[in-house]
This record gives structure tokens, C-alpha cells and sequence, in this order.
């Protein structure tokens, strides 16, 4: 099936992966039951980032929940964006707002949350967690909300 008329060229054609960190590969599709709200959850456990200081890898499961509006992300897209990581050297915290800014900005979702599982290193693991939520709407209380509530137990 040809998605190209939807602006989806990353579905269906040979994978190229990018050797860097790449948020034009990200593609978004439009949402065929923008009135309701619904959850759409994705879990990557096989993330991979590079310690900016030492170059070491860093493992983590990134976990994306959204409510979206009018676009959604494409998942064929959203592995090679989170692959594109695999070489590029942040922070944890710094990932986890990258990623959250990037999909805001591919889709302006009504609600969205992520949260990065990293495994230890030094004998202590980072779990960094980012959410937004539309402004002035009930998705910004819902932010503020899940943010004074959060806790991952």
C-alpha cells in the first residue's frame, strides 16, 4: 500500500538507519477520531544514548503515552528516530525533554508524557519523566496534575 499521499515515506520502503540524531525522520499521519480521547502508548526497551562525557553507551527503556489531536505519529519512524539516538551523547533528562519536544512538535498531541528507565551506571539508575499538556486546556491541569502526582513505583 502506497502511503506517500499521506506524507509517510518511512512505511513500507527499505530502513536507513542515520548515524546520528535525526528528528526529520519522524513522520506523522492524520488521526481519524480526533474528537475522542484515547491513549496511544509506545515502549522502546532496547534505547541506546552515549554518555556525552565518557562515550560509554546507556541503556533505557523509554516509554511514550500521549492523547492526540489532529496527528499521530507513524511507529516505523518513531524506531528509527529512538535508534537515531544509538550514537548521539546527552543526558539522560536531556533525552527523555528531546524526545518530548520533537514528538510535540511533529503532532501538537493534547497530552503527552515520557519517561525514560535508564539501567544503572556508578551503582545508580536516572528515571527521568517530562509531560505536557495542550495549554489552556483540561490536557494542561491533567499535565500539572500527573507531574505533582508522578511517581513510577
Amino acid at each position: 500500500m502506497d502511503r506517500t499521499k499521506e506524507g509517510l515515506k518511512q512505511l513500507g520502503s527499505a530502513t536507513s538507519y542515520a548515524t546520528d540524531y535525526a528528528p526529520e525522520v519522524l513522520e506523522a499521519f492524520d488521526n481519524k477520531h480526533p474528537d475522542n480521547d484515547y491513549w496511544v502508548r509506545f515502549n522502546c526497551p532496547e534505547f541506546t544514548s552515549l554518555c556525552p562525557i565518557t562515550g560509554q553507551p546507556d541503556f533505557a527503556e523509554i516509554r511514550i503515552a500521549y492523547i492526540p489531536a489532529k496527528r499521530m505519529v507513524e511507529s516505523k519512524s518513531l524506531k528509527l528516530y529512538l535508534f537515531s539516538f544509538r550514537n548521539h551523547g546527552d543526558f539522560h533528562e536531556d533525552c527523555v525533554n528531546i524526545i518530548m519536544k520533537d514528538l510535540i512538535q511533529l503532532m501538537h498531541p493534547k497530552y503527552i508524557e515520557v519517561t525514560g528507565i535508564f539501567t544503572p551506571r556508578g551503582g545508580i539508575s536516572i528515571w527521568p519523566y517530562a509531560n505536557y499538556g495542550m495549554p489552556g486546556t483540561q490536557y494542561e491541569k491533567l499535565a500539572q496534575h500527573r507531574l505533582a502526582e508522578h511517581d513510577l513505583r
